[in-house]
């Protein structure tokens, strides 16, 4: 019987963490301030490794650390050591891309299961049964699988081999995640979390002879974006997920806002228990409620990957604007159970305009903001002052972690 699958979510720095518990994470992943893949995140020091594991735990979240960077000789003399402290904090798996790194982890960490990075691009059953061989609990699959590939891998592998796969979050338009560009242009390493992201870039055409003149490569009115790549979103597609036996959805987004951790971990938290309780697998509806969530919050065009074959909604991004339709107005400070809240202001909003209340596990409370006060008690005309309290009272009270959000307002409006 297929169990219920994991919600593993992005943890940049301990507030991401804590949002992401908060909205329902059955795990969150992480990085030390080295040896991670993701050098532009805050990540955590190993002080705040060790108490960010222990509040996980209290709360019943596993917490995983990555360890998948692509090492030199000079990253491996400090390894030992950081390895022998991840096992001693309580780290319940290390996420490693490289041989070198393995072999050392089972010789530091040998308490710690080990879970195979994306970057390896496990792409086929042949290479994750050599993984299990090598002690591997679980492998992270490479982006570029179909559902049936994933399949195929699920039946001819070891059970007790658990299977990890992207479910949202950004795509690369490099195999895997494996990349070189960001190297050759800026000398930042993509493959030790430096990546500058130049697939992100605008680009035209330069002759070697007319230095300075500068040719365009049209693709279209918005410009020229050769490698940009749409986002993962596969929100209505959980059920094929289960079928083809992911164990583990995993969200991208270490470098997002805890916003965005709290609102799509919530998402897919609320989408897995809505089908598994739903009692009818096969006629399953995701409820629009659900699917609205992902929309609100900063991304780009989602598609759905290579899951359905490459061609499916396609891989290109026109340009490399994010959709932001919808902005956080306030993340909670305190509230009390008379219903009054008070919130850090993230963004500017009149009395009289139109707010969601996001909660853990509840649907948005949409309202309308009046008597907005300051600690003195007094009426705001405008609350405007970057990280200023402000105090709101709602019919019931205000759940920890709390996010207060708003559709932007249309161009011209007094709200710009």
């Amino acid at each position: 019987m297929q169990k219920k699958p994991e919600i593993l979510a992005p943890a940049g720095d301990f507030e991401k963490m804590k949002y992401a518990i908060a909205y329902g994470a059955d795990a969150v992943y992480l990085a030390g301030n080295s040896f991670g893949m993701r050098a532009a995140a805050a990540n955590f020091r190993e002080d705040e490794l060790r108490e960010g594991i222990a509040y996980a735990h209290a709360r019943g979240v596993k917490c995983y650390i990555t360890v998948n960077i692509i090492p030199s000789n000079r990253d491996l003399e400090q390894l030992p050591d950081y390895l022998s402290f991840l096992q001693e904090a309580g780290a319940d798996a290390l996420i490693i891309a490289d041989v070198g790194v393995l072999s050392l982890a089972k010789k530091y960490a040998p308490g710690i299961p080990v879970h195979i990075s994306t970057q390896t691009s496990i792409l086929n059953h042949a290479a994750a049964n050599y993984w299990a061989e090598q002690g591997a609990e679980r492998i992270v699959l490479a982006r570029e699988l179909s559902l049936s590939e994933i399949a195929e891998i699920r039946a001819k592998t070891p059970k007790t081999l658990e299977i990890e796969a992207f479910v949202h979050g950004a795509m690369c338009i490099s195999y895997s995640g494996r990349c070189l560009i960001s190297q050759y242009l800026t000398g930042r390493d993509a493959n030790h979390g430096a990546c500058a992201q130049p697939c992100r870039w605008k680009y035209q055409l330069v002759e070697e002879t007319r230095p300075g003149e500068y040719f365009p490569v049209v693709e279209g009115d918005k410009g020229t974006y050769l490698y940009n790549s749409k986002d993962l979103c596969m929100i209505d597609h959980l059920p094929e997920l289960i079928a083809a036996g992911v164990d583990s959805f995993k969200i991208e987004g270490r470098n997002k806002t805890a916003y965005y951790a709290a609102g799509v971990t919530g998402a897919y938290r609320k989408a897995v228990d809505a089908y598994w309780n739903s009692g009818k697998p096969d006629a399953f509806t995701l409820p629009e409620g659900i699917r609205n969530e992902v929309v609100k919050v900063s991304h780009r065009n989602y598609y759905t990957g290579f899951y359905f074959g490459n061609e499916q909604n396609g891989q290109h991004y026109e340009d490399s604007q994010y959709i932001r339709d919808w902005e956080v107005t306030g993340l909670l400070d305190q509230a009390d159970e008379t219903g009054h809240a008070v919130f850090r202001l993230k963004n500017r909003f009149y009395p009289g305009d139109t707010l969601e209340l996001m909660q853990p596990g509840c649907d948005p409370y949409c309202f309308m903001a009046e008597k907005v006060t300051d600690d003195d008690g007094l009426l705001l005309e405008v609350v405007h002052h970057p990280e200023m309290r402000f105090h709101l009272d709602f019919p019931f009270p205000v759940k920890p972690f709390a996010v207060l959000r708003r559709e932007r307002p249309q161009e011209g409006s007094r709200n710009q």
